[in-house]
C-alpha cells in the first residue's frame, strides 16, 4: 500500500513551474515570496561588494545571491539573499549542496517575520555557522554564530557605524555604505 506523501522533497521543488516567484522550502513545506523592492536590492547589491572583497579577494570563499538554491536536506531547499560558501565541492549543477559558511537574510514586510523564526530554526539546525540579518528599515545588521543548537548573536550594529565581525579576522562593515 502506497501511502500519502507527508512532505515535499527536491523532486516536488524542481517541478513547480517558472512562474516569476520565489519558492523555497523549509521542511517539506513550500514557501512563496514576491519579488524584493529596490531597497532590498541595493542593500544585497552593497552588502555583497563588501562580502566579495572580504572572502573572495582574500580565497576565502564564494558569494552567491538569490535566486541561487541552497540544498540542505531533500526537504529543504532556501534561497537566501547572499550565500557564502567555503568549500567549492558544495557548488553543484543544482545549486549549493549542503550548508553554507554564511546566510544572509534581507527583510522585508513579507519576510521579516519569516527569517527571524522558522527560517533561523532552521538554518541552525541544519548546521549553518553563521546567519546575518539584515534590516533596511531600521537601518541595523544583526550577526549571528552557531554555538550548539542555537544562533547567539555575536554583533550588531544600527546606522552610520562601521561593526567588526569577531569570527572573521579584519572583516569590518561600514554600515552607512549599505544605506546610501
Amino acid at each position: 500500500m502506497i501511502g500519502l506523501k507527508q512532505k515535499l522533497d527536491y523532486s516536488d521543488y524542481a517541478a513547480v513551474p517558472d512562474d516569476g516567484c520565489r519558492y523555497e522550502m523549509v521542511d517539506g513545506g513550500l514557501l512563496v515570496t514576491p519579488a524584493p523592492s529596490p531597497l532590498h536590492q541595493r542593500v544585497s547589491k552593497r552588502l555583497q561588494r563588501c562580502l566579495e572583497a572580504y572572502f573572495e579577494q582574500r580565497g576565502l570563499g564564494e558569494v552567491f545571491d538569490a535566486p541561487v538554491d541552497v540544498i540542505l536536506t531533500p526537504h529543504d531547499v532556501v534561497q537566501p539573499d547572499l550565500v557564502v560558501v567555503s568549500q567549492p565541492t558544495q557548488v553543484s549543477e543544482r545549486g549549493i549542496e549542503g550548508a553554507p559558511l554564511l546566510a544572509v537574510e534581507i527583510l522585508s514586510p513579507t519576510t521579516r517575520e519569516r527569517d527571524r523564526t522558522i527560517k533561523a530554526r532552521r538554518y541552525s539546525t541544519l548546521g549553518i555557522a553563521h546567519y546575518w540579518i539584515v534590516d533596511p528599515e531600521a537601518r541595523g545588521v544583526e550577526c549571528y554564530a552557531l554555538q550548539g543548537p542555537q544562533y547567539v548573536l555575536c554583533v550588531e550594529g544600527q546606522g552610520p557605524i562601521t561593526i567588526t565581525h569577531p569570527h572573521f579576522a579584519q572583516l569590518t562593515l561600514p554600515l552607512s555604505d549599505l544605506w546610501l
